[in-house]
């Protein structure tokens, strides 16, 4: 959020943070959810890079096209291993998958 209108909704008595504060999450569950993000879009861009609709994945993984879109979305019902494994799938190396981790966190203009 930019910080013009952080001040024009502090001076109307809003209070502003992240998700973290506003969930009372504790490091270790928002440390979770960043890794879970980045993943998921990590799952995105790589499936975007080489041209593939969600549902040349779903076919490829064995898997449909919401169950894909779940993924990507970063849905709670959808493993880490799963994440993992597609990106795998995907041709990604051990070293991308930590770029992928180690990367700033994705919608952290959100938080």
């Amino acid at each position: 959020m930019r910080e013009t209108k952080r001040r024009r909704l502090a001076d109307k008595g809003w209070k502003t943070g992240d998700a973290k504060e506003f969930l009372g999450l504790s490091d270790q569950e928002s440390a979770y959810i960043d890794l879970r993000l980045k993943l998921a879009e990590g799952l995105k861009a790589r499936r975007i890079q080489q041209r593939l609709t969600q549902i040349e994945l779903a076919k490829a993984m064995q898997s449909s096209q919401s169950r894909i879109a779940k993924m990507e979305a970063g849905d709670p019902t959808v493993s880490l291993d799963l994440l993992v494994k597609s990106l795998f799938m995907l041709g990604a190396s051990a070293r991308e998958l930590a770029k992928i981790i180690v990367a700033r966190a994705p919608l952290s203009s959100h938080r």
